[in-house]
């Protein structure tokens, strides 16, 4: 012996589970605790900013269409406004007319109003439509609302909504000159003649409805509520969802465009 001891490595107790020594620390990414977690953040992004969750959607051959609070066209409304912008409705209803997976179109309608221009171009448009068309007003359908229900092939409203008709009007400005008056008259002739002909209602029975006094308060015009609208001949039937999309999904089926029977 020469006096030296030779050192004894003592080998260490590994926990079970844990990694051995020179083993590969875990990838970037794939921690297990934090898959997944893209996915959770997305959807709480999407309760904190819009109050919902993203809806699971399923391959259908109709395209909804959503009229909802104001129809804003060539003026911005206020942020707190609910809004309808013209220039996000027009690339849908061209999309829906070209995509072949469409066959049908359902627009449902609650809605106060708004820009006249715009919800006229929005109602010749549904108007013009190869595809068959089905209008449900829930809640309201108001004001330039009238005309964007009325342009459908078939017009259905719930029983508890309502219609507001009443003269075209400019916001916030006063009719000084004849010209303006002329230019507003024109444009509520144009309103007018579009309802009679797209509704069973005539131009003249439309136009009273439009300035009768009494009804409003501090204004003229007419607040009709679900069968009274179809009384006047403003709309087809009263009727929900599933009367709608009955009536769309028949039409699309049989390529008919007469009554119900």
């Amino acid at each position: 012996m020469n006096g030296k001891m030779t050192p004894q490595t003592n080998p260490t107790t590994q926990p079970p589970g844990a990694p051995s020594p020179g083993a590969p620390g875990p990838q970037p990414g794939t921690d297990p605790e934090k898959k997944g977690a893209p996915k959770q953040k997305g959807i709480v992004d999407a309760i904190q900013q819009l109050g919902q969750t993203n809806v699971p959607q399923m391959e259908s051959n109709v395209h909804c269409l959503s009229i909802i609070g104001q129809v804003e066209g060539h003026i911005v409304m206020p942020a707190q406004n609910k809004t309808t912008k013209y220039e996000h409705v027009i690339p849908q209803i061209v999309a829906a007319e070209q995509n072949p997976k469409i066959e049908g179109v359902v627009v449902m309608l609650n809605t106060v109003g708004g820009d006249v221009e715009a919800g006229l171009a929005i109602a010749e448009m549904i108007a013009s439509m190869s595809k068959p068309t089905v209008s449900l007003v829930l809640g309201g359908g108001h004001s330039i609302g009238v005309p964007i229900a009325v342009a459908s092939d078939v017009s259905f409203i719930a029983e508890t909504a309502t219609m507001t008709i009443h003269p075209v009007r400019l916001t916030g400005m006063v009719v000084g000159v004849p010209q303006t008056f002329e230019y507003m008259e024109k444009m509520q002739d144009r309103v007018i003649r579009f309802v009679a002909e797209h509704s069973a209602i005539s131009e003249d029975q439309f136009r009273e409805l439009m300035f009768r006094t009494g009804e409003l308060a501090r204004d003229i015009g007419t607040n009709v509520i679900g069968g009274d609208a179809v009384k006047y001949g403003l709309i087809d039937h009263v009727g929900g969802l599933g009367d709608a999309l009955t009536e769309l999904n028949r039409r699309i089926g049989t390529g008919s465009e007469g009554p119900i029977q």
